[in-house]
């Protein structure tokens, strides 16, 4: 399981085709077992391959990571905020609005079960186990930033893969510092609720 035929074959099933297929139609709860078939296949390998620790962090500076965090969610919440002022005007802020308690649910479970689980495969697995077969640094985080965003093709809007390739450049990129899956879920889970809070939830599937 550690040779390079292998990693490339393991590569191309997980990060390539699962991810197109999921962009066609077919019945959801196979999608579903397929997906889990996955993370389970994924979390054996990072404890008994790679014999994953999970440590919190290995190279930290708490300081560094607020600041960097809060100086992009400024950043991204008045880009965001601007266009949907612009695009979707109803849509602005509707949810925390009308509806706070579904704001409040969905951004734990959303947290929780959904981010945590996307570092532990695009980040965590994805690092450990092909960062070794890159030569450039540059490359491999374009790379793992296109294959997040190729991951979000089912939702078939160009927003959206846009969105998840930007969004994947700045986890990578955090990831590639700290080593840690959970600081890097922290700062997805910030800006994926953020885009749900200024009322770009409809696009990425949250409930609205």
């Amino acid at each position: 399981m550690q040779s390079v035929s292998y990693k490339l074959s393991e590569f191309f099933i997980i990060f390539i085709l699962v991810p197109v297929s999921f962009a066609v139609e077919y019945p959801l709860f196979i999608k579903m077992i397929i997906g889990l078939l996955g993370f389970l296949y994924v979390v054996f390998v990072l404890l008994r391959i790679e014999k994953n620790k999970f440590k919190i962090a290995q190279n930290l500076n708490c300081k560094q990571f607020i600041n960097q965090t809060l100086i992009q969610l400024t950043v991204i919440a008045i880009l965001t905020s601007l266009y949907m002022w612009i695009v979707d005007p109803p849509n602005l802020y509707t949810v925390i609005i009308n509806k706070p308690l579904l704001w409040l649910v969905i951004l734990l479970v959303y947290s929780i079960f959904s981010v945590y689980p996307q570092e532990l495969i695009y980040r965590t697995f994805f690092f450990q186990r092909y960062q070794s077969l890159f030569k450039s640094k540059t490359v491999f985080i374009i790379l793992n930033a296109a294959l997040f965003s190729l991951a979000h093709l089912f939702f078939r809007n160009g927003l959206v893969m846009i969105l998840t390739f930007i969004g994947g450049i700045l986890f990578a990129l955090t990831f590639q510092k700290t080593k840690s899956t959970l600081l890097v879920s922290v700062e997805h889970a910030i800006y994926g609720c953020w885009l749900f809070t200024v009322g770009m939830g409809n696009m990425l599937g949250f409930p609205s």
